[in-house]
């Protein structure tokens, strides 16, 4: 890790750690890392990730609607079931190294 790269100025560095402090705090909550990391793998509905989690599908909407405001997952609608998935490249990228670090084998 001796990659030297030049910082940010100071206004620009402290913009950045507000946006990443806030991007870890919504993972910093079980439930929501949980539905992230399901959504790793594509695209589920909420009735599929109740399933998954064993949880009410009330709690379910509350953290989709979390992650959905904080701009981590986006929707698409099919009749009327609504499929969530990962918003971002950048968030896919956590994820999948958040699964290199404390899942994979």
């Amino acid at each position: 890790m001796n990659d030297q790269k030049m910082s940010p100025p100071p206004d620009v560095m402290a913009s950045n750690a507000r946006n990443a402090a806030a991007f870890l705090k919504t993972l910093a909550h079980e439930g929501r890392l949980m539905i992230l990391c399901h959504l790793g793998s594509g695209e589920r509905s909420v009735g599929e990730l109740e399933s998954l989690l064993g949880i009410r599908q009330a709690a379910v909407s509350q953290m989709l609607a979390r992650l959905r405001e904080e701009g981590l997952v986006s929707t698409r609608r099919e009749g009327k079931t609504i499929f969530y998935s990962l918003a971002t490249e950048d968030t896919s990228r956590v994820i999948n190294l958040l699964y290199d670090i404390f899942c994979a084998e």
